[in-house]
């Protein structure tokens, strides 16, 4: 009775995960016939429920897309994931891995008694800037080697709204990450298709399902005003439940989900 049970509240977690995740294809208009779509796999529980429900989907043929994924090893960042589980996840649903391995370095502090204005900006940039910077690279320039059209990234609901306070609060502009971004530079654009899903759904289908947690956490994971600001939208959760839809739908209202 207990595995009835569990398999009850599965099968109506995922399609609960899976109405959200259409609706937002629907809504912003994220995937179209003839896509070819590069997930970006980090190994998390977010990355590994995009590529199953991106993958789930281009069975289905409405619409007709195809999607490749890549996982890139920071060498200098002591922080893992098991690759050959990742092959064998992309495997069990039919999707071509790649991994590739880059680098950057940490600026140090500056010796010398007057730094330039360029050592300046290199020391504002953070490691978590720098390692997300280079990873996107190495999407982009495998992204067009594939002939993808499009990058799959995933962040939930969550982070979108995350984003929104930190650039309120530390910025002093009302804006996030795009459920969509066409790139300028390169005919690529950015999709999120978590966008409509909130993050305790993904932790619990990543646990129901045994998703294979990183072996190694980043180091900077937590140093970043970033964990601030779940504390703060934590607590306005408590004032206001319904603070998660008023966020959204005043990002909604000042056109902020979308690029151009």
């Amino acid at each position: 009775m207990e595995k009835l049970n569990q398999n009850k509240e599965s099968h109506r977690l995922w399609h609960r995960l899976n109405e959200r995740f259409v609706k937002a294809m629907a809504t912003y208009h994220l995937i179209e016939d003839d896509d070819h779509i590069l997930v970006g796999l980090s190994g998390g529980k977010d990355s590994l429920l995009l590529l199953e429900l991106l993958a789930k989907r281009a069975k289905i043929q409405h619409p007709r897309f195809k999607v490749e994924a890549l996982h890139v090893r920071m060498e200098n960042i002591h922080y893992e994931t098991d690759t050959s589980y990742l092959q064998q996840f992309c495997e069990n649903l039919g999707v071509t891995l790649h991994v590739r391995t880059t680098r950057f370095e940490v600026e140090q502090t500056e010796t010398s008694q007057q730094p330039t204005d360029a050592a300046r900006r290199r020391k504002q940039k953070q490691p978590c800037f720098l390692c997300s910077w280079n990873r996107r690279k190495e999407m982009f320039n495998l992204a067009q080697e594939l002939g993808c059209n499009k990058i799959a990234l995933g962040h939930h609901q969550d982070d979108i709204i995350h984003t929104a306070l930190l650039n309120l609060t530390y910025q002093a502009h009302f804006a996030t990450m795009p459920v969509s971004l066409k790139m300028r530079k390169m005919p690529l654009t950015l999709i999120r298709p978590l966008c409509l899903i909130q993050e305790a759904d993904v932790k619990t289908w990543a646990e129901m399902q045994g998703y294979q947690k990183q072996q190694k956490l980043c180091p900077y994971e937590t140093n970043s005003h970033r964990t601030d600001i779940k504390r703060l939208y934590e607590s306005l959760e408590q004032l206001n439940p319904e603070v998660r839809y008023n966020i959204w739908g005043a990002l909604e209202a000042d056109n902020k989900l979308i690029e151009e």
